[in-house]
């Protein structure tokens, strides 16, 4: 269903863009680095489950939306930069010791309402972000072969593979930085030194949004 030597291309350069650092990976740290490494783990399947969205649009060719309504682009672009300002604000107004937060979604279960939001954020951030869907339609096509046919197949393929490969660094980013903040969390000016951070990226990644070139 895909060229063979499009494909090992395309893990090459696929995986070179996972390992680089971008504004998913810094959204991973910061939010392992506030709530340890399963929050980590979930900030990193909810980006993931963002970049399945973008994936299957560009396959199912729904970016032709923003030929068409060029609007679309822009308004998403806002929404994801209030966003991550919003979650900037909360981080930074965040005094509570990371010790507590852990203690308390620890009581909770596994899937406690902090790690909740952590999988959602990470997932509202990505699909608010409209350069990933521009991403897709600009890199997967390269690596496509017309004359194979099934091209939406091989376009799914490759998206289903970026997926899982950036899945499989983003995780790791985040046990990474999560282990990393729990061996520093006794300290309570190190957990509000985590929270100034996290909304540093925040607003970084926001202003990043709505000022990189179109």
């Amino acid at each position: 269903m895909v060229d063979t030597s499009l494909y090992a291309a395309f893990l090459a350069a696929a995986f070179a863009l996972c390992v680089a650092p971008g504004p998913d990976m810094m959204f991973i740290v910061a939010m392992g680095g506030r709530g340890g490494p399963v929050t980590g783990v979930l900030a990193a399947l909810g980006v993931a489950a963002g970049a399945l969205v973008h994936a299957l649009s560009a396959a199912l060719g729904l970016s032709a939306l923003f030929t068409t309504l060029p609007v679309l682009y822009h308004v998403l672009r806002w929404l994801g930069a209030a966003y991550l300002l919003y979650l900037a604000v909360k981080a930074f107004r965040d005094r509570s010791p990371l010790a507590a937060e852990e203690d308390t979604a620890a009581a909770s279960g596994p899937a406690g309402p902090g790690r909740r939001r952590a999988f959602w954020q990470g997932a509202v951030t990505n699909l608010l972000n409209p350069k990933m869907i521009l991403f897709n339609v600009a890199f997967l096509p390269q690596f496509v072969n017309p004359g194979l046919g099934h091209v939406s197949w091989q376009l799914l393929l490759l998206g289903l593979t970026l997926v899982l490969m950036g899945l499989t660094v983003d995780v790791s980013i985040g046990l990474l930085s999560g282990r990393l903040s729990s061996a520093l969390r006794s300290s309570r000016r190190v957990a509000r030194g985590l929270n100034i951070f996290s909304g540093t990226v925040f607003t970084g990644l926001a202003v990043r949004l709505v000022a990189a070139p179109e």
